[in-house]
């Protein structure tokens, strides 16, 4: 998800963490070696940086706001799934504010559900509204077959929102903690 003209792009953690490297692929059909600035694994948020020529321009992607959205509303997601690049399927919001366990055995709040298929390669991709703005991003499915079965989670743009500067300034997301036993 292009973030910003000067090459700031949005994925989630669990699609660049621990890779030795970084490549992003364009739609003029090249690839260009990126940079991890800044990932905030509780969040399965990441944010990276491409280096192409200056004339390899980026059109960055225009924000929704994830708390607007309701149950029943359309949606698309748009991803990579299984090596096919480019590829986009329909559906609908069919929950909002779920937990969600990652594969790492995470648990990521306040998840998207939809039905519109998000299959592995979809991953960082975004979940967007009717309108054409983002207002989610792609993270996993709840399968028992390794594919989708209705069950897909996004991440809401929102929670990226309220990270994406602190990753891109410090490269981690600093938060307050309460340990207390008794």
């Amino acid at each position: 998800i292009i973030l910003s003209s000067d090459g700031y792009i949005l994925t989630n953690a669990h699609v660049v963490e621990g890779s030795p490297t970084i490549t992003v692929g364009l739609y003029n059909n090249q690839t260009y070696p990126a940079s991890l600035v800044g990932i905030d694994s509780e969040d399965d948020l990441a944010v990276i940086k491409i280096d192409r020529p200056k004339d390899v321009l980026l059109y960055p992607v225009t924000l929704g706001k994830s708390s607007e959205l309701v149950v029943g509303q359309k949606v698309i997601a748009v991803g990579n799934p299984f090596g096919y690049d480019r590829t986009m399927t329909v559906g609908i919001i069919s929950g909002l504010h779920r937990p969600v366990r990652t594969s790492e055995g995470r648990v990521v709040m306040n998840a998207i559900q939809t039905d519109a298929s998000i299959n592995p390669g979809n991953s960082g991709g975004p979940l967007v509204n009717s309108r054409g703005e983002v207002i989610g991003i792609n993270s996993s499915i709840f399968s028992t077959t390794g594919s989708s079965q209705g069950l897909n989670f996004a991440i809401p743009i929102d929670t990226a929102v309220e990270v994406v500067s602190e990753l891109i300034r410090t490269g981690k997301v600093s938060r307050g903690w309460i340990d207390a036993s008794m």
